[in-house]
């Protein structure tokens, strides 16, 4: 492949591919309404799990991060320089806050993130989940977990690696994670923010279902 084709390319595959939306098509798998239409309308894994549906969360959450660990072990794989690995992991983030398959309106990049850091470097990527597992447990509120691990994990990048394209990525995308929960910091600081486990209501437990009619007398 030509060199000037090859950033193009890894760039908007990597995008599309993180436009994939699992947590709509993981709630279709198991007959739930579209995440977009209750609770936070977020189209993420927290989210899913208002519905209920423990088994359609972990699906959401995987596939979420797995996509974001995908597009940056194929630019990897491909042997392409760090600024082009740093440009894939950006855009497969890019790709799940705002989905061309979802008309721009996508989750908030926890997952995601959590998948580009694990393949960046996994001891990165391991302690930035550590902390974010840390938090979610002790205090039970996924917004205050997802912006303390946001703010930890440039630093830590810097500590490992100094500023280069890749902590610089890493900070990008800190930055836009801290911006998609800005609503959960003010709700966090006026102290009406849900915690985990305590956000279902109004969850409908399933999508729309085709009525069934019990065979009458004619």
């Amino acid at each position: 492949m030509p060199p000037a084709l090859t950033l193009p390319l890894a760039v908007v595959g990597a995008y599309l591919l993180g436009s994939i939306p699992f947590a709509v098509l993981s709630s279709r798998l198991f007959g739930l309404a579209d995440p977009r239409t209750y609770g936070s309308g977020n189209p993420g894994a927290t989210n899913v799990l208002r519905s209920g549906n423990k088994a359609a969360a972990i699906v959401t959450l995987i596939g979420d991060a797995a996509k974001g660990w995908l597009a940056v072990f194929l630019a990897q794989l491909g042997g392409l320089p760090d600024s082009t690995i740093a440009l894939v992991a950006l855009a497969v983030f890019l790709g799940h806050l705002f989905p061309v398959f979802l008309g721009f309106k996508g989750g908030k990049g926890v997952a995601t993130a959590a998948g580009v850091l694990l393949a960046l470097n996994l001891g990165l990527g391991l302690a930035t989940l550590g902390l974010w597992l840390f938090i979610a447990y002790t205090l039970r509120y996924s917004s205050l977990a997802a912006l303390l691990a946001a703010a930890g994990a440039p630093i830590m990048a810097g500590l490992a690696w100094g500023f280069n394209a890749l902590t610089l990525a890493v900070g990008v995308m800190s930055m836009l994670l801290i911006g998609k929960h800005w609503g959960n910091l003010q709700r966090l600081l006026a102290g009406s923010e849900p915690k985990i486990g305590g956000g279902r209501k109004g969850a409908p437990p399933a999508g729309p279902k085709t009525s069934r009619h019990k065979p009458g007398k004619h």
